[in-house]
């Protein structure tokens, strides 16, 4: 099929800021594209050739913009699956697949995937409802402390909470969670793989992520990860067989624990772009966001080795601020070598909100991890 200045039509449900960065690619390949979001300031509307507003979550919504393209992907999990199924029948290829989102997109399905394909991860227990938990601790068949985690429509450090004490149950939603064994690990780890239906596979280097201690938001993401090549080769193996195991297309984000002693576990993955896979805008060869759509449509895959060290900093509202946005400082930040912010046009901001990343890259990973950290004490996002 023709892709470029031709008729095709390539949808993606959601149009944040990874839709809009997805669409970096498609403007320079001038592929058409439609985007699906609820919101009428999503910042992917500029960028994209045709906007609809509406719910991801709606069947007809879905299924009907689907039924406007022919190559149908998606930037954010929580999306009408049963649309996605019909429209997969009809003759849309929707990638990632149905299935694959569906197992996904709940967290309890997600984590009993792991089981039945021998994956490593933490042990947990499913409950219906949150205050199950309560009888389980009773019976003493679950200990503190646990990471409590909603099993659908979590996001950006929402929906998890570590339970230390009966204290901490008290004002968690009473859905349906798993109850996780709380890893003592060393470092968070990332890997991202590409793959297309064909079954080509490109892996990203291993990246390190730090996370913000109340926010539990990645704040800064390190590639190469600091870690020996032989822990490298062991995040990557198990990506690729978490990879295999799915059978997806597209990109796949295998976010990890290095436990002390050295082993690896899955925590989650997600079937999209992803936020540690951002600084390979300047990093890589090829971008995260371009390989995605490499892949979902069998193009060529790019090469996913790191022209240079990069760091990426997310950049969050600050607390205490909401409303119409302001960049305090950057300025500053732009005069830095190496140093490349991306504003991601959400005009109202609010406390750890994700409005844009900064890019530092470097021939020494050290060196741009300093740079960062001078980076995010430099800039604010406060509101006027």
């Amino acid at each position: 099929m023709e892709y470029f200045s031709s008729h095709f039509k390539l949808g993606i449900l959601g149009g944040g800021q990874l839709g809009k960065m997805l669409l970096y690619t498609t403007r320079k390949f001038d592929i058409h594209t439609c985007v699906l979001d609820p919101s009428e300031e999503a910042p992917s509307k500029l960028a994209c050739n045709d906007f609809f507003q509406g719910d991801l979550m709606d069947y007809d919504t879905v299924y009907n913009f689907g039924k406007k393209v022919n190559t149908l992907t998606i930037e954010i999990e929580n999306v009408n699956i049963k649309a996605l199924k019909a429209l997969e029948k009809e003759g849309i290829t929707v990638l990632p697949s149905s299935k694959t989102l569906e197992t996904i997109q709940n967290k309890a399905t997600q984590k009993l995937f792991y089981i039945d394909h021998n994956l490593p991860t933490a042990p947990f227990k499913r409950f219906a409802f949150t205050k199950e938990i309560y009888t389980a601790i009773e019976h003493d068949s679950i200990a503190f402390p646990f990471v409590w985690k909603c099993a659908q429509f979590g996001y950006d450090g929402t929906g998890v909470k570590i339970v230390r004490s009966i204290d901490d149950l008290k004002n968690l939603p009473n859905v349906e969670c798993i109850a996780e064994d709380l890893v003592p690990f060393k470092s968070e780890l990332a890997v991202i793989v590409a793959r297309n239906e064909s079954g080509d596979v490109k892996v990203y280097p291993v990246v390190e992520m730090e996370f913000h201690p109340e926010a539990n938001q990645v704040e800064y993401v390190l590639c190469p990860a600091r870690i020996s090549k032989d822990i490298a080769n062991k995040a990557k193996a198990i990506a690729l067989r978490t990879s295999e195991a799915f059978a997806h297309v597209g990109l796949l984000a295998v976010e990890l624990f290095l436990t002390q002693d050295d082993n690896i576990i899955i925590n989650e993955v997600a079937p999209r772009p992803h936020n540690s896979g951002h600084q390979t805008i300047e990093t890589s060869y090829t971008s995260q966001f371009e390989q995605h759509i490499r892949a979902i449509l069998g193009l060529p895959m790019g090469s996913t080795e790191n022209k240079l060290s990069g760091v990426m900093v997310n950049l969050v509202g600050a607390e205490g601020h909401t409303g119409e946005v302001v960049y305090e400082n950057i300025e500053k930040i732009m005069e830095m070598k190496g140093v490349t912010p991306h504003i991601y046009g959400k005009k109202q901001t609010r406390p750890f909100r994700k409005m844009g990343h900064v890019t530092i890259v470097h021939s020494n990973i050290e060196n741009a991890r300093a740079i960062a950290q001078e980076v995010k004490q430099s800039i604010k996002v406060i509101s006027k």
